[in-house]
């Protein structure tokens, strides 16, 4: 998937988002979204192929399944993985998308 794809996909959603970070983040809830690195298939010493990896974080300032939903909807159509976790410096709540 690339970039235009998943922001797409994340307009959809309604919530504000931002590759990587926003120079000053909105209230909550919040999207940001990057890519770690591809996902290489290869031998013999080749990349035969590469496909982007891509982390979307949704921050809610408490527990919002609702929200979750809502981005679980727009990503309905391609495979991903979730976690989540409490940041205590921030008072957020991040939950990961791993595409």
């Amino acid at each position: 998937m690339d970039k235009k794809s998943l922001e797409t996909l994340l307009e959809g959603t309604g919530i504000p988002y931002a590759y990587h970070h926003f120079v000053s983040p909105p209230p909550p809830p919040y999207i940001v979204y990057l890519s770690p690195g591809p996902d290489n298939f290869g031998a013999d010493n080749k990349v035969h192929y590469s496909a982007d990896n891509w982390q979307v974080e949704l921050y809610t300032a408490k527990k919002d399944p609702a929200t979750e939903q809502l981005v679980e909807s727009a990503l309905s159509e391609i495979y991903w993985e979730k976690t989540e976790t409490y940041i205590g410096s921030e008072g957020l709540f991040q939950v990961l998308y791993e595409i």
